[in-house]
């Protein structure tokens, strides 16, 4: 399905935009209205990260107070966890099903004996539903992000002695072999493609520097892997996704903040070829 108005409408964001006139509150809410009942569940899979850590606040806590950009309420955990406490295949379409997996197999015990966080679990989790996916750009997308996360976790073990296999999530050829591999480049080269990249940007000290250019190849990725897709529910993802880039940049004041954030995109314009 296309959305020709509802793309057309969009402002046109640049990276080095540190603040923006909608919330993502205000700006998923005005998207589901217009999205088709398909095309509103992939952009609910994006706004799930925020109903995992509302789902683990709330089972600590009935009274915690939750991320408003999560697609379910207090209200709505308090009826669907007890339908999941009631029945073993619950129905509702609130629910995806990594969700009802997650509370049907997790223990707090089982997890401390295989040293897997509940956190890394459930997060193992999503990442295998959206995975899943039958959009490709989404798909890859989490693909792209968990090699990512999993190069950046694995070189962190190493630099201080943690076992990686407990800390490196998802069942992915890359983080399969990451497990598995001694080899200094984990055992990766010409298995994906963004490697050496991941590997100099891990070298950087400066915490806020590391994570401005982990962004920057984010963005780059975003921008190439939806250039054709002019009027899709692709190009609505994207936009999503640059906005809440935005949103964690507004901690930096304007001015630095455009500047780092703009030099770091030009320099990987210039380094980085993606699709070739």
């Amino acid at each position: 399905m296309n959305y020709y108005c509802l793309i057309a409408g969009l402002p046109d964001i640049q990276a080095e935009d540190m603040k923006s006139a909608i919330s993502m509150l205000e700006l998923k809410n005005e998207l589901l209205e217009q999205l088709s009942p398909s095309d509103a569940r992939l952009l609910k899979l994006l706004f799930s990260r925020y109903d995992n850590e509302n789902l683990l606040a709330f089972l600590a806590n009935k009274d915690a107070v939750l991320h408003p950009v999560g697609n379910l309420t207090s209200d709505d955990w308090t009826q669907l966890v007890a339908l999941m406490n009631e029945s073993e295949n619950p129905k509702d379409i609130r629910l995806f099903p990594y969700i009802q997996k997650f509370h049907s197999t997790y223990s707090d015990e089982k997890l401390a004996a295989e040293g897997v966080s509940r956190e890394d679990y459930l997060t193992t989790l999503y990442f295998e539903e959206a995975m899943k996916s039958e959009n490709v750009f989404l798909h890859n997308w989490f693909e792209f992000n968990l090699n990512i996360n999993n190069i950046m976790t694995a070189i962190a073990c190493r630099k201080h002695g943690f076992d990686l296999r407990l800390l490196v999530i998802g069942n992915n050829e890359v983080a399969v072999t990451i497990r598995q591999s001694n080899a200094r480049d984990f055992g990766l080269t010409g298995m994906f493609e963004h490697l050496d990249l991941v590997l100099r940007i891990a070298e950087e000290n400066d915490l806020l520097e590391r994570e401005k250019k982990i962004d920057a190849l984010k963005w780059a990725w975003l921008e190439e892997n939806t250039f054709f897709h002019y009027f899709s529910v692709e190009k609505i993802l994207a936009f999503v996704l640059k906005m809440e880039m935005i949103d964690r940049w507004k901690m930096l004041s304007v001015e630095k903040g455009a500047k780092i954030f703009r030099d770091l995109l030009g320099s990987l314009k210039e380094g980085v070829k993606f699709g070739e």
